[in-house]
Parts: structure tokens; C-alpha cells; sequence
């Protein structure tokens, strides 16, 4: 990052995005393979994963009755492998976060920056980012309860013989739903960079997350609004064409077209972690605090073995304007 850290907190929506994407140009080769072994295999997943289950699916529509062994064969097999689905999903979502705010945090600080050294410090960055999520999982889940609950006392309580009011309640409550769910990614996205570079992670980390994003809640959730929306209309167009494309495309169109797309969802997935990271810059350079970078020079050397973890709070120092 070239500008001062007392000027980053000017930054726009497209300023932020210009200074993320620079920032791979200092470590060409290291975001390149962290690309490569991390962040490919997790956008090929999210979209191939459409192209097995929906066979398995449609196997299942003509199928055997639900009780036969063939039928319940096909099941376990669904099953397991959306099992295992989803732990890549979220092992790989995982490492790439903590190689990328790693690299990032490195640039800042001057540490040498290399490929192996962010992949020796990934398994001690790996277990705090795995806490963290489980705490933002257990909230998410917590929140989705109330939410279904309050739909059901809602839609009791309505006269359902008002049509009008029905959709309108049913769009307001979709538009609030939506929104929070924006807002509890956003905080996640900063939560895990506070658990890669401060002393903290879990629930405090989600707790500085909150007091981080005072003052930024906006610009946290248009980023997050703007790379859901891309990655929904990725995930539509290969589902339309790729997936469900069969009769109206061949399969070398077909292929060229998942290709492509795939291509985009590496771009958008790296350009989101390298956002997030900076992201964090930007909110303590709002909040007037500054980063002692020898600190967080020892902090990140703590992951590779190199000192004694600080006890102390390695991160910033409010600064009296």
C-alpha cells in the first residue's frame, strides 16, 4: 500500500479496489500460486459442484420408490458427497483467507515475502480463522432461528386473506432478511483479518469486528453486496449454460464458457480477499489508530516460529487529533 495509513481512510468504494489490485503486483509470483493451489480449486468447486449433484438428483426423480435399496444407495451418496463438498468448501475458503491477509500484512509490514513462507504459517493462522467461523456459523445459525421464527408468528398473525399485504410483508422481511445477512458477512470478512493480525480471535475477534465497522457500514456492505451479486450472476449464467445447456449448446461451447467463467470467479474471489484485507487498513485509519508495524512485523513472525508471541496488544495505539 503506497498511501499513509492516516490516508486511507478517505478512500472510496473504487479507490479501495484500485489499491487491492496493486498490491499483487509487489508479490507477482507468491499471489500467483496462492491463486493457483487455493484460490482455483475453491471457485472449480463451487461451480463444478452443480455438475455432479445435478445427476445424482435427477437419478433420484426416476428412481426406485424412496424406500428401496437402490433409492436409499443414491441418497448416502448425495449425502456424502455433499458432505464432503462442504468441508473442502469451507477448508479452502479458509486457507485462502489466511494466505492472502498473511501476504498482504507482510507487504505492509517489509517482511520478506514467499510463497513457502505463507504456507508455513498457514496451519497456526488455520486454527484461529477455523474458531472464528465456528462463531460466526453458531450466530448465523442463532439469527436464521429467530428470523424463521418471527416469519411463522408473522404470517399467523396476517390475514392471509389479504393478498396484498401478504407480498408486501413478505418483501419487506426478504429485504431485511438480505441486509442482515450482508452485514453478518461483512463482519465475518473483517473478523477473520482481526484473527490473522491481532491477538485476538473467536468471539472477540467478531466483537472488534463490530467496533471496527462504526462508521464504515456502508461501504462494508456495498463490497459485500457487490461481490455476492457477482458471484450469483457467475453461478446463474454456468448453471443456465454449462449445467442445464445441453440442448441448446455443444459441448465445445459448453466447456469454453465454463472455462471462462471459472476464470472470472478466481478474479473476483482474489480481488475479494485482497478488498478484505486492505478493508481492515482502511477501518483502524477511520477509527484515528495506527499500527505499530514492528509489532505486527514480531506478530507475524510468530506464526513461523520466529519469536515469542507478544502478550501485550500488539495492534494499535489511539492516536489524539
Amino acid at each position: 500500500m503506497d498511501l499513509q495509513p492516516e490516508e486511507l481512510q478517505f478512500l472510496t468504494i473504487p479507490q479501495l479496489l484500485q489499491e487491492s489490485i496493486s498490491i499483487k503486483k509487489r508479490s507477482p509470483r507468491t499471489f500467483y500460486l496462492i491463486t493457483l493451489s487455493l484460490i482455483f480449486p475453491l471457485s472449480f468447486a463451487i461451480l463444478a459442484h452443480s455438475l455432479f449433484t445435478q445427476p445424482l438428483l435427477a437419478k433420484l426423480d426416476t428412481s426406485d420408490p424412496p424406500n428401496s435399496d437402490r433409492s436409499r444407495h443414491d441418497w448416502t451418496k448425495l449425502l456424502v458427497f455433499q458432505f464432503s463438498y462442504l468441508i473442502f468448501l469451507f477448508a479452502f475458503s479458509l486457507l485462502s483467507t489466511a494466505a492472502v491477509v498473511f501476504t498482504v500484512a507482510s507487504l505492509y509490514t517489509g517482511k520478506p515475502v514467499s510463497f513457502s513462507s505463507t504456507i508455513s504459517a498457514i496451519p497456526k493462522v488455520f486454527k484461529r480463522l477455523l474458531i472464528t467461523f465456528l462463531w460466526v456459523a453458531l450466530l448465523m445459525f442463532a439469527y436464521n432461528a429467530v428470523f424463521f421464527v418471527f416469519l411463522v408468528i408473522l404470517f399467523v398473525a396476517l390475514d392471509m386473506n389479504s393478498v396484498g399485504l401478504a407480498v408486501i410483508a413478505g418483501l419487506l422481511i426478504a429485504v431485511l432478511y438480505f441486509g442482515v445477512h450482508v452485514y453478518f458477512t461483512a463482519l465475518w470478512h473483517l473478523g477473520s483479518v482481526i484473527s490473522v493480525l491481532e491477538p485476538v480471535y473467536g468471539l472477540a475477534a467478531m466483537r472488534k469486528a463490530y467496533e471496527l465497522l462504526k462508521g464504515k457500514v456502508k461501504m462494508a456492505m456495498g463490497l459485500v453486496f457487490v461481490y455476492l451479486l457477482l458471484c450469483a450472476l457467475i453461478g446463474i449464467t454456468f448453471g443456465k449454460i454449462v449445467v442445464h445447456g445441453g440442448g441448446k449448446y455443444g459441448t465445445l461451447t459448453r466447456t469454453l464458457v465454463g472455462g471462462l467463467l471459472v476464470g472470472f470467479l478466481v478474479v473476483v474471489n482474489l480481488v475479494g480477499l485482497l478488498v478484505q484485507s486492505v478493508f481492515y487498513y482502511v477501518c483502524k485509519s477511520y477509527h484515528h489508530q495506527t499500527i505499530d508495524k514492528t509489532a505486527l512485523y514480531d506478530h507475524l513472525g510468530g506464526y513461523l516460529g520466529d519469536y515469542v508471541p507478544l502478550k501485550s496488544n500488539i495492534q494499535l495505539e489511539n492516536l489524539d487529533i
